[in-house]
């Protein structure tokens, strides 16, 4: 049976990720690892964090506090060592927990409880504060891959001087659809 929040939801994080996915692309190994500053984060540690996360919210999703007691949460803000391909796979495992969660979860499940930290909080909530969550991270790994590539950065969205032609494609699209 198909829920339309839940549609909604999953497509979020699908979208999400596949920003995420294409910034990730255009960064060469060694740009994943460069920070801005001292306070600031790498790519490589948002990967990282995210990933942490992603695997402590979503394994067990409905029957286990959110926030697992093998987490190492500071851990993931340390630089990362490893090859690109290791954190590709952390990421990847990160986000198969959520969606993996995510699949078998019905309209009934958003008004059940969960507990993340030792707080309760509704399904619905709980998700809604992973996609903000999420989305967050990876407009920080756009910045940062953007700023890192500098003109030589590919657009992920519509570009500059762009948006009257964009517009127009678009209504052009929906007219010959319908």
């Amino acid at each position: 049976m198909s829920s339309p929040i839940l549609d909604v939801v999953l497509d979020e994080f699908h979208k999400i990720k596949k920003l995420a996915d294409k910034a990730i692309a255009q960064l060469s190994d060694e740009q994943l690892h460069v920070k801005i500053d001292e306070e600031s984060n790498s790519v490589a540690i948002i990967m990282r964090h995210m990933a942490g996360n992603m695997r402590s919210r979503w394994t067990d999703f409905l029957t286990s506090d959110g926030e697992k007691p093998d987490r190492r949460r500071d851990q993931e803000f340390e630089d990362v060592t490893g090859t690109r391909a290791e954190l590709q796979a952390e990421w990847e495992a990160g986000w198969q927990c959520l969606f993996d969660a995510l699949a078998p979860l019905t309209d009934a499940d958003l008004r059940r409880t969960v507990i993340i930290r030792a707080q309760p909080h509704s399904v619905y909530k709980a998700i809604s504060r992973q996609v903000a969550h999420y989305a967050g991270h990876v407009y920080q790994i756009l910045f940062l891959g953007k700023h890192l590539k500098g003109a030589a950065w590919t657009t992920l969205s519509v570009p500059r001087g762009q948006s009257e032609e964009f517009n127009r494609r678009m209504i052009a699209r929906q007219k010959a659809g319908s």
